[in-house]
């Protein structure tokens, strides 16, 4: 039998004890042997639930029995998951993470240690709920040359998206529905502008590259800023606008972002509604792919804790990873797109004499899409501008 703890008992971890339970048999035929839960560390009571017995409330319980051979850390936030992990890790015991916060800001110390410790450190569940992405990228692909991984990450705010183009609700609707539903935390900041998106792209970012970047580093927009008629101009173009994290290479080195891009039929992200997430990898020969699937919730996070957890169990190894840390995810001002901008209609004679080879695409306002532009061409356009009041209503690129 191998005991192991479980970090924190909100939606994800009572999720992976119920699919530890009710999966038991399934399980201990892939590792060899039966999996128990011994401890589950929170700090609230649970007399209501079949595992409420095994609810403590001190760490020092869990790292200090040597019968635990892994640690499953589903708190979320970085402290104490940090001090949690680092100290499993030291103890020797394996720990599998769901926590993409606590992955995008140590995940470099914790491998790490992990491999001073000859123990796994696994993170499946960070990137992509259910969706088998870190494993494939670690075991089938890195042997490609990446050019890009992009992604929707974030199943909040792509079912808001969702809403606003379907339904034609409003943004703040949009958002209350997602609430009611359970998509959405009561605070959705970290979702509506883009941080959670950011974590995700981050330690995405870290494995095709070797290179783990500041979350606070790259350049990160959210979906706040998008207007109705933003929506309905990119339906009249057969497009759709989503949040979209994008890890681009060039010789190694990474530009990551985080913005919403207007897409269109050509894409494959383009098709993902609702609160499902799509990652697509893009490299050399094997060309583009695309892994689909749910994003978030308790069953499909689960299933990636869970098999985590037996790969470190069936003692598969860790990953064979390491990150570096550096300061920055590449310039974005060199990062290149055709984009489109709106501005107030009294402004159309500036900024077409500013833009001049732009396309104007809405008579209400002027509306435009650029030509191929840097970043800094289009920000030096947009300072001139500025000089004289004249400010976008609305800035998204195309993909």
């Amino acid at each position: 039998m191998i005991n192991i703890a479980i970090l924190g008992f909100g939606v994800v971890g009572s999720g992976v004890a119920d699919l530890l339970s009710k999966n038991k048999k399934q399980i201990a035929d892939l590792v060899g042997e039966e999996l128990n839960i011994k401890y589950i560390l929170d700090l609230r009571e649970f007399p209501d639930s079949p595992f409420g017995h095994l609810v403590i409330h001190d760490f020092d319980t869990i790292v200090n029995d040597e019968s635990i051979d892994t640690v499953i850390e589903v708190m979320g936030g970085s402290h104490p998951a940090y001090e949690f992990t680092k100290s499993a890790l030291s103890r020797g015991k394996n720990v599998v993470s769901s926590n993409k916060e606590v992955v995008a800001n140590f995940g470099d110390e914790f491998l790490r240690l992990a491999k001073e410790n000859s123990v796994s450190y696994r993170f499946e569940a960070s990137v992509g709920g259910g969706i088998p992405i870190i494993d494939p990228l670690v075991s089938t692909l890195r042997h490609n040359d990446t050019q890009e991984v992009r992604g929707i990450l974030n199943g909040t705010t792509n079912y808001i998206l969702t809403k606003m183009f379907t339904l034609g609700e409003s943004f703040e609707n949009a958002l209350k529905a997602a609430q009611e539903r359970g998509y959405a935390e009561r605070n959705p900041d970290a979702d509506i502008l883009g941080i959670d998106a950011a974590r995700k792209i981050v330690i995405l970012a870290a494995i095709v590259t070797g290179k783990l970047i500041p979350v606070d580093s790259i350049h990160t927009e959210g979906i706040t800023g998008i207007r109705d008629s933003d929506i309905k101009l990119a339906e009249s173009i057969g497009r759709k606008i989503k949040l979209v994290a994008r890890c681009i290479v060039n010789d190694g080195a990474p530009t990551v972002m985080v913005a919403p891009f207007m897409l269109s039929e050509a894409s494959p992200l383009m098709h993902a509604d609702g609160v499902y997430n799509a990652v697509e990898y893009i490299g050399s020969p094997l060309g583009n792919i695309m892994m689909y699937g749910k994003g978030a919730g308790a069953g499909a996070t689960a299933s990636a804790v869970v098999s985590d957890v037996v790969s470190c169990c069936a003692k598969v190894g860790s990953l064979s990873l390491g990150f570096t840390k550096v300061k920055e995810g590449g310039n974005f001002l060199d990062f290149a797109s055709q984009t489109y901008l709106a501005f107030a209609p009294e402004h159309a004679d500036e900024v077409m004499l500013a833009f001049d080879d732009a396309v104007r695409v809405r008579a209400e306002e002027c509306a435009v899409i650029t030509s191929l532009m840097t970043e800094a061409d289009i920000e030096k356009k947009l300072c001139a501008l500025g000089e004289k009041g004249i400010v976008p209503l609305s800035r998204i690129r195309l993909l």
